[in-house]
């Protein structure tokens, strides 16, 4: 009757209680409280269940859970996950779920971080010449800079944690921060904008200023600085420090360093100026290391002091645990 006549002061009276029971429901009716729960309160449901009678709740909900017992397996073929007991549902929420969460949102706003930075540059460098199409990196540097020069330490973030697990179960509180949604929003998203933005712009110009005598030179000095300066943002959103990723910031470094050797010709602003190629000899000059490493530094830099302040002065909830 409350849910043919009544549905909104139902839900409304449901989700003003710590705990709600509903006993001798049939499975269609389980499946409409789901419905209910969905479009009056606009928030993400997640049903349990271990027995034939609630697949129609489980596949109605967001997130399904199903549960291996005696009634057989039709809750866990159709759910999206599968546990063999109730008591894994803690650990599959407050550690796999969390982690899942926030690595998700490090991965995929590093990734567009990634791909606006260097179209900043492009930006930039294409208003020089009077926006003609001129690319700025060409052939194999485009291709490398998205794989083995920045791949291995931005993937590295899905082994990142900021607590143990033990910590994760121990404390729940940790969990319900996640509804703040302060990990992936908009603003998140407006501030990585922003920071891809002035870093690329910090590259580009920083490349023009302190390099100008040696013009023909600008595509190995801005692009060496952009793979330092993603190789030092991946080491700054990291929390803890995993081996493979100690590994990933080397291996990717090691291999623009040994590509500098039989790639000269991607380096040389052979569009602008014809027969122009990169000079190994150039690079190994200390001007050039000292000016690529101030550029790299006035980009990052400001980042970490940042970081360091808001640590200080604003700590996250799971700080206050690992200390």
């Amino acid at each position: 009757v409350c849910l043919r006549y009544y549905e909104h002061e139902f839900v409304e009276l449901a989700c003003q209680c710590p705990a709600v029971v509903c006993c001798r429901c049939s499975p269609t009716q389980k499946a409409q409280i789901v419905r209910l729960l969905q479009q009056h309160t606009a928030n993400r449901t997640c049903a349990i269940g271990d027995g034939g009678n609630d697949v129609s709740m489980i596949q109605a909900a967001d997130c399904g859970i199903g549960i291996e017992g005696k009634e057989g397996k039709q809750a866990s073929l159709a759910a999206d996950f599968s546990i063999t007991q109730f008591k894994h549902i803690g650990r599959l929420l407050m550690v796999h779920g969390r982690n899942s969460y926030k690595r998700s949102a490090a991965l995929g706003q590093f990734v567009m971080h990634r791909g606006m930075i260097i179209s900043t540059m492009q930006a930039v460098f294409s208003s020089i010449f009077y926006f003609a199409s001129v690319p700025l990196y060409q052939g194999f540097l485009m291709v490398g800079y998205a794989t083995i020069y920045t791949m291995f330490p931005v993937f590295s973030l899905v082994l990142d944690q900021d607590v143990k697990p033990e910590m994760a179960l121990l404390y729940p509180e940790l969990y319900k921060d996640l509804t703040k949604g302060r990990s992936l929003s908009f603003k998140t998203f407006l501030i990585w904008v922003l920071i891809s933005v002035y870093q690329g712009g910090i590259l580009m110009y920083g490349a023009l200023v302190l390099f100008e005598s040696e013009f023909v030179h600008v595509v190995a000095i801005s692009f060496t600085a952009l793979v330092l300066t993603e190789l030092l943002m991946v080491a700054l959103t990291i929390r803890t420090w995993h081996w493979l990723m100690v590994l990933a910031e080397f291996f990717s470094l090691g291999c623009y360093l040994a590509s500098l050797a039989f790639l000269n010709e991607y380096f040389g602003m052979g569009r602008v100026s014809p027969g122009a190629f990169l000079d190994l000899t150039f690079i190994t000059t200390w001007p050039f290391l000292w000016k690529v490493s101030a550029i790299t530094l006035v980009s990052c830099l400001p980042l970490y002091i940042l970081k360091y302040l808001k640590r200080k002065f604003s700590p996250p909830s799971y700080s206050k645990l690992s200390t």
